[in-house]
C-alpha cells in the first residue's frame, strides 16, 4: 500500500475503510461490535472515535493469525454463549448489510452452530477455497498455500463472512490446532472442525463478486474506492 498506515486506516469514501465495515453491522441490527487492533492500534481506534458508545476494542498484541485474533476478541463474549457473532474482515469497505442479514437469517433458520457466505469471482488468487465434496456438500477452507492445483482452479471463495454460535466458536478456538504450513491459527479451520464434531455449517453463496475486490495496492484501492462512491451516489439518487 506505500504506506505506515494499517490498511484499514486508508480512505474508501473519504473515510478509514473500516468505518463502512462498522456501518453494515449496525445496519445489520449489530448489538455488540468488537474490533481487534494490534499494529497502529492507536490510528485504528483514532479513526473509529465516531463510534463512541458503539463499538469497544480488544488488543492482539501479537499476530498469530485469524484464529488468534478472534480468541482476542472472547472477553466481551464470556458468558452469552447462546449469541450470535459475525466474524469479518475490517478491510471489506464494500460488505452490505443486506448480506450479513441473509446469513444471518439462513443460520438461524437452519438452527447451525455456523454459517459463512461464499461468492464465486473469475479470479480467486490470494483467497481460501471452498472444497466440496462430489454431491457438493461442503467440506472446508482451503486457504491458497495450502491448496492443490486442483483446489487452486475452484473459483468460490471465502470472503471472511462468518456467523458463528459464540459458545461454539470459543470452544473450538480453545482447541485450534496450528497451520502446519505456517504455524499460526486460522478462523478458516473452525467450520470444518464444527462438521467433523457432528456441528451444523451452512454454507450460501450470497456475496455479489463486485463485494470481494482486494485491496492490496493503491490503484486497487481506488477502484474500491470509485465503485463505493458510485454505489452511494446510486442510494442517494433512490431516496425519494
Amino acid at each position: 500500500m506505500q504506506s505506515d498506515l494499517p490498511k484499514v486506516c486508508h480512505p474508501v469514501g473519504g473515510r478509514p475503510m473500516v468505518c463502512a465495515v462498522v456501518d453494515a453491522c449496525l445496519e445489520a441490527g449489530c448489538k455488540k461490535i468488537v474490533v481487534v487492533v494490534g499494529y497502529k492500534r492507536e490510528l485504528v481506534q483514532s479513526a473509529l472515535e465516531g463510534y463512541a458508545g458503539k463499538v469497544e476494542f480488544a488488543v492482539q498484541d501479537e499476530q498469530h493469525g485469524t484464529g488468534h485474533a478472534v480468541m482476542c476478541a472472547r472477553e466481551p463474549f464470556e458468558g452469552d454463549a447462546g449469541r450470535d457473532v459475525f466474524v469479518l474482515a475490517g478491510d471489506g469497505p464494500l460488505i452490505r448489510a443486506s448480506t450479513l442479514e441473509t446469513l444471518l437469517t439462513r443460520h438461524r433458520e437452519a438452527g447451525s452452530s455456523a454459517a459463512l457466505a461464499t461468492s464465486v469471482i473469475e479470479d480467486p488468487t490470494g483467497y481460501g477455497r471452498i472444497a466440496r465434496d462430489a454431491g457438493g456438500a461442503f467440506v472446508g477452507i482451503v486457504e491458497q498455500k495450502n491448496a492443490t492445483e486442483e483446489q487452486l482452479a475452484i473459483r468460490e471463495v471465502n470472503p471472511s463472512y462468518y456467523c458463528f454460535r459464540a459458545g461454539a466458536l470459543f470452544d473450538c478456538l480453545d482447541r485450534l490446532p496450528r497451520d502446519e504450513v505456517s504455524g499460526e491459527y486460522y478462523v478458516t479451520d473452525v467450520p470444518a472442525m464444527l462438521l467433523g464434531e457432528g456441528h451444523g455449517v451452512e454454507v450460501i453463496d450470497a456475496v455479489p463478486p463486485e463485494d470481494v475486490l482486494s485491496i492490496n495496492t493503491l490503484e486497487q484501492l481506488a477502484l474500491v474506492d470509485r465503485v463505493y462512491r458510485d454505489r452511494l451516489g446510486a442510494q442517494e439518487g433512490a431516496t425519494p
